[in-house]
């Protein structure tokens, strides 16, 4: 067996994502020893075979010999899709790195993932490794951290940490309740994580990493972060099911070599204060223009007229 983590795609029905993202695996060293499976939903929709058909010859067409296809008949859908896959591959092979199909990763990310996944994996505190680094200006220094909270964008956990995961967001009652744990799991503040996990609850959304960040956070776990992305999302082309978070994430980086020495087991919190200030600069933004945007939608345009006309003339009468 393989000493390298199996790496877990999960593909639908966008051909050049997919396309994209296996190159850039190619790219990486480590894919060439490392079990690989590709996970492919089946269409929602009849309209959406041709599209699944072409997703999976492109991947057919690039993926190694030794790619191991798991091809759905019917829909799971991405929430259902990564927790069957990544139990099953955690149960297996006790651990597991996975991808989804709008995602590029810089050729040292499974490197970096199996470092960390080799370092910590007898750690409890820590329960996730990350690809992605948020982009903050200044950067913040090339080398790795651990920070309180999860992502979704290039990931990887081991059986211990996953076993974990629950599905029933059963600690919502508890973070409900209390109006400090609230505001902790929204990361001070910064990011509408409760929002979500009520829509999560209504059924208005299905998100396996809202559940995962819960899941995470009431257990107290770490996730260690490169100090510079390592995964570029290509997904806010309107191809996607799901719309952006608030920030779209840049370019690759290439590692230095101090991310040969992995951190200790440490919050930084200097630099998870960084990442909250960012989110919640970036998510009043967003906030703003979505309240442009319905305006635009539902207000009479006289009414709109209007209101630009008074604040035009408040601001000449200063």
């Amino acid at each position: 067996m393989s000493s390298r983590a199996p790496i877990a795609l999960f593909i639908y029905r966008r051909p050049e994502h997919t396309r994209r993202t296996l190159l850039s695996l190619i790219a990486c060293d480590e894919l060439a020893d490392s079990p690989f499976c590709i996970y492919c939903d089946g269409p929602k929709t009849p309209d959406a075979l041709a599209e699944v058909r072409e997703t999976r010859r492109v991947a057919r067409s690039l993926a190694p010999v030794s790619a191991t296809f798991i091809e759905r008949d019917t829909n799971h859908g991405l929430a259902r899709s990564i927790i069957v896959g990544t139990t099953e591959l955690t149960k297996k092979f006790g651990r597991v790195i996975v991808v989804e199909d709008d995602l590029e990763v810089a050729r040292d990310f499974l490197r970096f993932m199996n470092d960390g996944l080799d370092r910590y994996a007898n750690d409890d505190r820590v329960m996730q490794v990350s690809g992605y680094q948020f982009p903050l200006d200044p950067p913040l220094a090339t080398h790795p951290v651990f920070f309180s909270f999860t992502t979704s964008w290039g990931w990887a956990t081991w059986t211990r940490a996953w076993k974990h995961f629950d599905a029933d967001a059963s600690g919502y009652a508890q973070v409900k309740a209390d109006r400090e744990l609230r505001r902790r799991f929204e990361l001070d503040g910064s990011y509408p994580y409760f929002e979500m996990l009520e829509r999560q609850r209504r059924g208005e959304i299905d998100s396996w990493a809202i559940r995962w960040h819960l899941s995470v956070f009431m257990h107290g776990g770490l996730v260690l972060y490169p100090g510079r992305s390592l995964v570029h999302n290509t997904g806010f082309d309107g191809s996607g099911t799901h719309g952006a978070p608030g920030w779209e994430s840049t370019g690759l980086a290439e590692l230095p070599a101090i991310h040969d020495q992995l951190p200790d087991v440490v919050l930084d919190a200097v630099a998870q204060r960084r990442v909250f200030a960012f989110l919640a600069s970036r998510n009043s933004t967003t906030a703003l223009t979505r309240a442009k945007q319905l305006a635009a939608k539902w207000l009479p345009a006289s009414w709109i007229s209007a209101g630009k006309r008074f604040i035009r003339a408040k601001e000449g009468s200063k």
